[in-house]
Order: C-alpha cells, then structure tokens, then sequence
C-alpha cells in the first residue's frame, strides 16, 4: 500500500481523508514527526496546497497530500477567501471571524449574501502534482446557528436552508468542499498512479 503523508495535524481532516483515500496509507505529520510550518503565502488555494505539498513532499522524499479552503463571498468579490483563517490576524479566533463577517454585511438582502466554500487538495511526488477541487454554494446567515463544526460552519447555510454546524460531522462530511475536492483528487490519482 503506498504511503502519502497528509500535510495536517488536524484528526478530523486526516479521518475525512482517510475515509476516501482508502487504498493509501496516509500519514499525518505527526505520525513521520514532522513539525513544519509552511506558509501560506500564495494568492490561490491551488497556490498554497501546492506550495504546502511540495515543501512537506521533498523535505521528507515522500509523497505528500497538502488542501487550501475557505471561504468567498460574492460580495465582496471572494473575500477573505485565501484569507479566511488569518484576515483579522493569526491570534483571532473563529468566533471573532464570524462575528466580523456578520458585522460587516448587517443589512444586507438574502441575494447580497451569497458565498461558496471552496477547497483544493494537491498530491505532490517527485516534482509531478495533481490537484482536486471542490465547491458547495451558500449564503450567509444573519445569525450564528448550530453546535456541530468549526471555522465559519455555523454562518454557512447550505441550500437546504441548513448551516454546516446544524449538520452531523457524518452529514457534512458526505457533501463537504472537502470531500468534493478528495473525491476530484482519487479519480485524478487512479489514473496517474
């Protein structure tokens, strides 16, 4: 079975990934003690899944799976997009982020908040790479809602009216962005590897 190291620490992730890719042995960076920080420097979310598999990649003459997702608001032309988790800072914490968000868009009519979530998952080995995306449409609430998730989950609602932390990690894990791009990736991989 071959070995991808996951470019994260975070076990819900790794799990969810673990989930799709299941003819790989995946392991987290914590599983080859790897304590790397890359940068997430690039303009794009392909930039930086690119730039994080690469570097992680050759650093341990291994291959390497690295995502970038966020959130884009139409808007606001795709803010904060690549952005989403440092806009207001690398100390602010979730709730704070969405309470920005929530903040600045006061007022604004259902049509005015669109917005979509959107990942990109890239396998990098021996300078080749293939990238899966993904993307689920929403819109944003007015008011935070649900227990279940992390990030901007509950500002996120889903078309059927339904925010991602109102959803089981089961449930979002099915249709997630994440998912779209892993399921992208394996088809992608299947035919390369």
């Amino acid at each position: 079975m071959k070995k991808i190291v996951v470019a994260t620490n975070n076990i819900g992730k790794l799990k969810e990934i673990r989930e799709i890719l299941k003819g790989y042995q995946l392991l987290s960076l914590k599983d080859v003690n790897c304590k790397v920080e890359i940068e997430e420097d690039k303009d794009t979310f392909e930039g930086n899944s690119l730039k994080k598999a690469q570097e992680i990649s050759q650093l341990l003459q291994m291959p390497c799976i690295a995502d970038d997702s966020g959130l884009c608001i139409e808007t606001y032309n795709g803010w904060p997009g690549v952005h989403t988790a440092r806009f207001l800072g690398e100390n602010a914490t979730a709730k704070e982020r969405n309470t920005y968000i929530l903040e600045k868009m006061k007022g604004l009519s259902r049509d005015q908040r669109k917005a979509s979530v959107k990942c990109c998952i890239t396998y990098y080995e021996n300078g080749n790479y293939i990238v899966g995306k993904g993307e689920i449409q929403g819109r944003i609430v007015e008011t935070p809602r649900g227990n279940n998730g992390f990030g901007f989950d509950e500002i996120f609602e889903l078309e059927d009216g339904r925010t991602y932390a109102e959803l089981s990690t089961e449930e979002k894990n099915k249709i997630s962005h994440r998912r779209l791009a892993l399921q992208d990736l394996l088809t992608k991989l299947e035919n390369h590897i």
